[in-house]
């Protein structure tokens, strides 16, 4: 399949090419197999909203593992693209890192305006990149969160590990996809 309806959202492969599901990656849901290859942004996932959002959150599987230089990247209704992690060795993912394993959460919001659209993926030629399980999404109030410490205008919520062990012990919200 490269498209799954959701209901509130649709899951495509970015290009159309048929993604394959993993059952068994990350432990709160299904997942969707990336395996990221040249040029990355042909080999993410696109989230399309019926009705617009501020605040977007996934789980995603077996970053960093190989590869090096392994990126994550995010872009909103097709704008400039993102960089919300970076990765040189294996404990450079935060998950790896806290003895985790290869599974984080990543989050990003933007209360000065919504979006409908969210593409993600990754640069890390080789290894192979899941996303799904927990998927997160809201609609906060515009200008309710004050200023962060990044000059963008996206506030980058990166790599929630805590989040990340938080999410993975709460199986609310499992993603389930059809073969």
């Amino acid at each position: 399949d490269s498209t799954w309806d959701r209901g509130a959202y649709t899951i495509s492969s970015t290009d159309g090419s048929t993604r394959f599901i993993d059952s068994g990656y990350i432990p709160s849901g299904d997942a969707v197999g990336i395996s990221p290859y040249a040029p990355a942004g042909s080999s993410g996932l696109t989230f399309t909203f019926d009705t617009p959002i501020n605040a977007f959150g996934l789980e995603i599987g077996d970053w960093a593992t190989c590869c090096y230089t392994s990126n994550l990247y995010i872009a909103f209704d097709g704008g400039s693209v993102n960089l919300v992690a970076s990765a040189n060795d294996p404990f450079d993912n935060p998950g790896n890192a806290a003895n985790l394993g290869f599974l984080n959460f990543i989050g990003a919001f933007d209360t000065s305006s919504t979006f409908s659209k969210v593409t993600f993926y990754g640069d890390g030629f080789g290894e192979y990149l899941v996303a799904g399980g927990t998927i997160r999404y809201a609609t906060l109030d515009i200008g309710s969160v004050g200023g962060v410490p990044e000059p963008a205008t996206w506030a980058m919520m990166i790599i929630g590990f805590g989040g990340a062990g938080a999410m993975l012990r709460r199986r609310r919200g499992v993603l389930t996809l059809a073969a």
